[in-house]
């Protein structure tokens, strides 16, 4: 007889194996209601998107062996997995863990990667539908680190997970990584010069100055959502991609196709700054929208003209959120210089699990500096951020 109370965890080669509304049911039931997901990347849509485009798949490194735990039949919790055979567009970086693997005469890769790819943005990891938060992923992690050891694989990594899960990872044996991002949060703003006004006087001049440069270029921008943007700005908009990809990666992660499909499953999901001079696209940067944040994702552009970035890629961010009423904009990977315009250090989660048990002590051992360091240098950064008071907090 049956045991409906046991949780069997199988594993699909893509999203073409399990219903949009059964993987969604655990990504983001707060979309019942119709609006949108906190999370618009650990959607159905946008994974489904990354598969169908050729943006991962054959050829790319990214190999998707997504985790799905089922309870009496119901699926009751999924976790994007991917089998990575290099440690590209993960934004956690391990190539020196590879080297030194390599180094000892062990196989690093292929590797386990539970994360979405080419996304360093937080959220969950592992997916589960409510009632179901401490067993679904807990039949997860197990299912991971078996496969993982079942099939001699060095490591299993679980990128840009939330500070809830790492502290349950921990628990259950993982090791546990931080780093640092820069989010700008809303604090009940009314206007960009609401927001100005509790920056130091240097700090806001030199943001106005910024503004007035970049808005003098000759021409307009425009924020785009939804139905207004068209297949014109995504022939624009892939050139400046292009561009910014091959200068940053050597080639970009996403493909032309990953677009078309995403105009079609996520417009309202995503706002396009588009810049416009003499009835020419010159520049543009592409945010994806949460239900409480707006998500800075891609930038690029055919014409450089002073201040530009900041404008497209930060201000007109802050702009919309404030509009929009988000709480947050989380403006990507990286970057000190965002802390002068008023986006400030906040720490990133990851979980690691290595097979070889002297390796595992070894990384370990960096693991405790490291998050020492990163936990002084983020007190370090809010100290000198850029506002005239800061509650310790929202840091956190």
């Amino acid at each position: 007889m049956r045991d409906d109370t046991e949780i069997e965890v199988s594993v699909l080669s893509g999203l073409d194996g399990i219903s949009a509304a059964e993987w969604d049911a655990c990504a983001c039931p707060e979309s019942a209601d119709g609006g949108p997901p906190d999370d618009p990347f650990t959607t159905h849509r946008f994974l489904k998107a990354l598969e169908d485009s050729g943006s991962v798949g054959a050829g790319t490194g990214w190999d998707p062996h997504h985790l799905v735990a089922r309870q009496g039949g119901e699926v009751i919790a999924v976790a994007p997995l991917y089998a990575k055979n290099h440690s590209q567009g993960e934004y956690i970086f391990d190539h020196a863990w590879a080297h030194a693997y390599e180094r000892a005469g062990g196989r690093y890769y292929p590797k386990l990667q539970i994360a979405v790819p080419v996304t360093p943005v937080t959220g969950r990891r592992f997916l589960a539908r409510p009632g179901h938060e401490t067993a679904g992923p807990a039949a997860l992690v197990q299912g991971a680190v078996q496969i993982a050891a079942d099939n001699r694989l060095s490591s299993l990594h679980v990128t840009f997970c939330t500070g809830a899960e790492a502290e349950a990872g921990a628990a259950l044996g993982l090791m546990h990584r931080t780093s640092q991002q820069f989010h700008w949060r809303n604090r009940g703003y009314r206007s960009f010069d609401d927001f100005l006004a509790q920056l130091s006087s240097r700090k806001r001049k030199n943001i106005r100055k910024e503004r007035r440069t970049a808005q003098a270029f000759g021409g307009t921008i425009h924020r785009l959502t939804g139905d207004e943007i068209r297949p014109e700005h995504w022939d624009a908009f892939w050139v400046f991609y292009q561009d910014t990809g091959a200068r940053k990666w050597g080639m970009p992660y996403l493909t032309r196709a990953f677009f078309d499909i995403a105009q079609e499953t996520m417009r309202d999901d995503m706002l396009l700054v588009m810049v416009e001079r003499a009835g020419h696209w010159v520049a543009g940067a592409l945010n994806f929208i949460g239900r409480d944040a707006l998500f800075g994702r891609y930038w690029g552009c055919t014409e450089h003209h002073p201040c530009m970035h900041f404008e497209a890629c930060y201000y007109q961010a802050i702009d919309a959120a404030i509009e929009m009423g988000l709480a947050t904009v989380e403006a990507g990977a990286q970057g000190q210089h965002k802390l002068a315009r008023g986006y400030m250090p906040v720490t990133t989660h990851s979980l690691h699990w290595i097979a070889d048990a002297g390796f595992r002590r070894a990384v370990e051992q960096y693991l405790e500096a490291e998050r020492a360091a990163v936990n002084e240098e983020i007190e370090v950064l809010t100290t000198w951020g850029p506002f005239r008071n800061i509650e310790p907090e929202e840091t956190e």
